[in-house]
């Protein structure tokens, strides 16, 4: 998971610094719109890909359980009224 976001997180900083020169931001009109509008969402990506891998869940694996702790478990969990 973090791997993915960490890739993600490159890929949207590789395109940021490519486009920037590229994109006329100062234009007046619908270039500058979409200029804009593109840089926002662009740093909204980097933002939400940040916050994935610095607020992430970790992810535990699950305790295996073998023949004789299933019997104990079963014996623990019975409830009497």
């Amino acid at each position: 998971m973090k791997q993915r976001l960490l890739l993600c997180l490159l890929l949207a900083f590789a395109l940021i610094y490519f486009a920037v020169p590229r994109i006329p931001l100062g234009d007046p009109g619908l270039g500058g719109i979409f200029a804009i509008a593109w840089l926002l969402f662009a740093l909204i990506v980097v933002g939400g890909n940040l916050v994935g891998l610095l607020y992430g869940k970790e992810r535990r694996k699950a305790p295996v359980l073998t023949e004789d702790t299933r019997k104990e478990g079963n014996k623990l969990r019975r409830y009497s009224r």
